[in-house]
This record gives C-alpha cells, sequence and structure tokens, in this order.
C-alpha cells in the first residue's frame, strides 16, 4: 500500500524531507536538484563532497555584497555560505541554518580548511527549523540532554526553558542580517507554516535589507492528492506554491519591490500536467513607518503610461509626484530607481508636516492614491531666477 501524508501533517512532511535529505547527505541524488551556473571563481576551493551532495535550484549567492551578513535558509553542505563568505569579504558575516544532523555535519567538517583557503573565517552553522527562527533547537538539544523531560514538572521547565531561549538567546535575533538567501528549501515546508515562514524571513532582517529566494514553483496549484506523496514533498514537488502565490507571499509578508529575477523557461519537472520549475525572487524591507512631507517629488519615467506601488500609489509617466520621504527614499534606490526620477525641493524642510500617503486624490491622468506636486512647491512660491544656458563641459549647449 503507498504511503500516504495527511498534508497539515507537519511532523510527517518534517520526517519525509529529513529521511531524503540524510540519504543525500551520504549519497548524491539527482532529482533533488536543477543544473545551476554557479561563478566558477567561488567553486575553486570547495571540494567535491560539497560540490557533489548540493542540492539546489539557483544562485541566490550572486545577490550577496561586500560587507553583507547573510542568512542561508536551508544552508545543508554549506555551498552557498562558502560561495557567499567570499563574497562578503573578512567584513561580513554568514550564518547557515538547517535542522537536518547529517548536512550540518558535511557543512562543518570543512570549516576550517575552507576558512584557511578564503582567508577569513566568518561562516557559522545552527541548527534550526527556517520556518521558526527564534528557537535555537541545537541549544535546545544540548540543555535536554542534562535536563530530559521524564513527567509534569520536568515538562513545565522544558516549556519555561524554550520561552527564556526564544527570549535570551534567539537563533536568529529581529533586524539581524542584511540579506536573507534561500535556496530551493521553501517548499520543503508545511503548507500550514509557509505564512510563518515568509513572516520570520522579514522578522530578522534589517530595514533596508533584502531577500534572495530560488524555489521550485508551480504553474497551477498543486492537487492534494500530490501533496499526500511523501516522496514528491521531500522531491520539492508538493510543497511548491503556484508562481503568483509565491509573489504574492512576499508582499502579504511586508515586503516592497518585489521582483521576479529569473524564471526557467523550461519546467524541471511535469507531473499530471503540472508545470514546475524555478525561479528567482528578490524583496525588500523597510516600507513600514511613518509618513512626512519633505517637499519632495517622483517622476516616473516609463516606458509604461503609469506604475503602481504596494501601497497603492500610482504614478503616471511624466507627472511629477508628491511623495513623503519615506517613499521619495525607497523610489530613488534600488530596485526602483531606474524608473524615476527625483525632485528635490530648492530648499531643505526643517520643519516637516505629516503626509497622508492613503487618500486617493484628483489628478491630470486620473484617480489614485498621489498628488501632484506643483513645480512651486519645490522651488518656492517667490523664486524668480534667471539664468544662463547650462553648458557641457566642451561649453555644449
Amino acid at each position: 500500500m503507498t504511503t500516504t501524508l495527511p498534508v497539515d501533517d507537519v511532523s510527517a512532511v518534517t520526517e519525509s524531507v529529513r529521511q531524503r535529505y540524510s540519504a543525500a547527505a551520504e549519497a548524491p541524488e539527482a532529482l533533488l536538484c536543477c543544473p545551476v551556473d554557479y561563478d566558477p571563481q567561488y567553486l575553486k576551493i570547495l571540494p567535491d563532497e560539497i560540490l557533489e551532495k548540493d542540492y539546489g535550484c539557483g544562485d541566490p549567492s550572486a545577490f550577496a555584497r561586500e560587507d553583507d551578513t547573510v542568512l542561508d535558509l536551508g544552508s545543508g553542505g554549506g555551498k552557498i555560505c562558502y560561495i557567499a563568505s567570499q563574497i562578503v569579504g573578512a567584513q561580513g558575516r554568514v550564518i547557515g541554518v538547517d535542522m537536518n544532523d547529517d548536512m550540518l555535519a558535511l557543512a562543518r567538517r570543512h570549516q576550517s580548511d575552507l576558512a584557511a583557503s578564503i582567508g577569513h573565517d566568518n561562516v557559522e552553522f545552527r541548527k534550526g527549523r527556517i520556518q521558526d527562527l527564534g528557537l535555537n533547537r541545537g541549544a535546545l538539544e544540548q540543555w535536554l540532554l542534562n535536563n530530559p523531560v521524564t513527567d509534569s514538572a520536568s515538562l513545565e521547565r522544558y516549556e519555561a526553558q524554550v520561552t527564556a531561549m526564544r527570549r535570551e538567546t534567539p537563533l536568529v535575533e529581529d533586524d539581524a542580517v542584511d540579506l536573507v538567501l534561500s535556496n530551493c528549501v521553501l517548499n520543503l515546508v508545511s503548507d500550514t507554516e509557509k505564512t510563518q515562514l515568509f513572516g520570520e524571513i522579514f522578522r530578522v532582517l534589517r530595514r533596508g535589507g533584502r531577500a534572495a529566494i530560488s524555489d521550485i514553483v508551480a504553474d497551477e496549484p498543486v492537487p492534494e492528492h500530490l501533496k499526500a506523496d511523501p516522496e514528491l514533498w521531500s522531491g520539492c514537488i508538493s510543497g511548491a506554491m503556484e508562481e503568483s502565490a509565491f509573489l504574492q507571499a512576499f508582499v502579504d509578508a511586508g515586503f516592497y519591490g518585489v521582483e521576479m529575477v529569473k524564471r526557467d523557461a523550461t519546467p524541471w519537472r511535469t507531473v499530471e500536467g503540472i508545470e514546475f520549475r524555478s525561479v528567482t525572487v528578490t524583496a525588500w524591507k523597510g516600507r513600514q513607518g511613518a509618513c512626512w512631507d519633505h517637499n519632495e517629488a517622483v517622476i516616473y519615467r516609463g516606458p509604461f503610461s503609469e506604475a503602481r506601488d504596494d501601497d497603492g500609489h500610482v504614478y503616471h509617466r511624466g507627472e511629477r509626484v508628491a511623495v513623503c520621504r519615506k517613499t521619495f527614499d525607497i523610489l530613488t534606490k534600488e530596485p526602483y530607481a531606474a524608473y524615476f526620477e527625483a525632485v528635490e525641493p530648492l530648499e531643505a524642510v526643517t520643519e516637516p508636516i505629516p503626509f497622508d500617503c492613503s487618500v486617493p486624490v484628483e489628478h491630470s491622468a486620473g484617480n489614485g492614491h498621489v498628488a501632484v506636486r506643483d513645480p512651486r512647491e519645490t522651488k518656492g512660491v517667490g523664486y524668480n531666477a534667471t539664468t544662463d544656458a547650462a553648458c557641457g563641459p566642451d561649453d555644449c549647449c
């Protein structure tokens, strides 16, 4: 009789994944990965054991920057962590989180030698569940060795210890990292925990931080009978989110600038007519907070006639739109800067007033959650300058 999984049974899903990846830590398994082109300069120092037992569908490490603090969710044998270590440099830091003891052992086995080859030791591997980054399960297991749960009193002590660890020594603290990476792991988390998973990614990022996630998605919702197949769960199929739902999950968690930066044209697998393919999504943290008016505006350059952001602001091509300082800062940096022209006031505002970003305002191109900023607001009502032509370096006007 074929084994099936209750789709809402978190422990059953977890155990299915654990068994599959423990075996994959011992012997390479081709069905757990997609072909990925990594930058070869970062692979030269990695041992064959890590390269052969790497299971992923993209290269989110390409989004790491010098001096970043990076968190890799589902770090496995450590390949992405060791690539990121080379990119972020000696002043950067890399944290890998995984729940599988065999994969953690593989990653840690080469840590000293790779640190010597790289020239700095900035990688750390921690045991925990990626959907629960508040609990350090490695530390908890050590505590349980000396404090086994045998009765109701010891159970109460255990529960108190878990609460204290979450509060005092979380696996990953709030606002602690610049970049969260993950390579084909989010789909291994049960459906009932996915909202918590995206919330945890958001929690641990600093304001202005970003996520770069490579994962397997489906072009249609995955039916229940496929979700009940343990082989498909551990094989990155059953837990795959539908494409648009995957992107929306980032928005629902509070991210802005959510972008599908890579989508494989050819499906990795097709099951019962449903296409499963690799995508890489980037998203940013920082749209939360108060809105203050500094007399700033932005002009949407195009190429579309209008654009709408995740807060409902509509920007019509060529129109000078009033925005609060928070929105101004967002739209004049990645990933929007290429599409917007910044319009700053002639004189800096020293006493900003509250800015209401939520009220629809009539403007020249229709209705939207924006208002046109009159040029006299930024230049000043009494501005009356007359200047000569502004010429270039070769007196070319």
